[in-house]
This record gives C-alpha cells, sequence and structure tokens, in this order.
C-alpha cells in the first residue's frame, strides 16, 4: 500500500522525494528517465534531415512524433539504452534502506 501523496509548500505541489522511497517506483523513474532521454535523441535525429522528404505535411510529422512516443517507451521497457538504470543505481546509492531490499549498487 503507498503512502498519501502530501501537498506541500506555497505551490501546492509535493516535493516529490517520497517517489524515491520504494524499488518499484525507483525503477518506474529509470524507465522515464530512459524513455525521456531516448525521445530527445530521437527528435534530434530527426530534426537533422539529410534531404528533404518527398511527402511533407503536419498531419505526417503529428503521426510520426506519436508512433516514434510509442517505440520510445517500448525501447525505455524491453530494450533500454542503459541510462535509465545508471540513474537509478546512483539515487540508489543514497538511500540505504533500498541498498538493502536488493537494488544492486554500481561499483
Amino acid at each position: 500500500m503507498t503512502s498519501p501523496v502530501q501537498i506541500t509548500g506555497q505551490t501546492g505541489i509535493a516535493s516529490g522525494l517520497d517517489r524515491a522511497a520504494s524499488k518499484e517506483n525507483l525503477k518506474k523513474a529509470g524507465q522515464q528517465f530512459e524513455a525521456v532521454f531516448t525521445g530527445m535523441m530521437l527528435k534530434s535525429m530527426r530534426a537533422a534531415k539529410l534531404a528533404d522528404p518527398l511527402f511533407d505535411s503536419q498531419a505526417l510529422d503529428t503521426f510520426r512524433d506519436m508512433s516514434d512516443q510509442k517505440v520510445v517507451q517500448q525501447m525505455a521497457e524491453h530494450t533500454p539504452l542503459g541510462i535509465g538504470k545508471a540513474m537509478t543505481d546512483f539515487l540508489a546509492r543514497s538511500q540505504p534502506d533500498l541498498n538493502q531490499t536488493g537494488v544492486p549498487r554500481v561499483e
């Protein structure tokens, strides 16, 4: 069972530090970071056009962006680059209670 979200501060937004308190949440954060990083990389590659496309429209761009987002999510879950795991391992080092529950440490 998860703890309720606490709203704190002047903005009314939780600080988010409690989200890293469990092994599952830390793994999800690593996957999300991997997806964002891979998405930015794919978007940069698409921006470096080497030739003008034969058919170009706003609809094609929108469809390609949606397709890329789905591919990026699948890559982060099934064939990650490793940047998300590196971030997860780094964050796990600062939380000794997670290290005892089986999150491997990278030395």
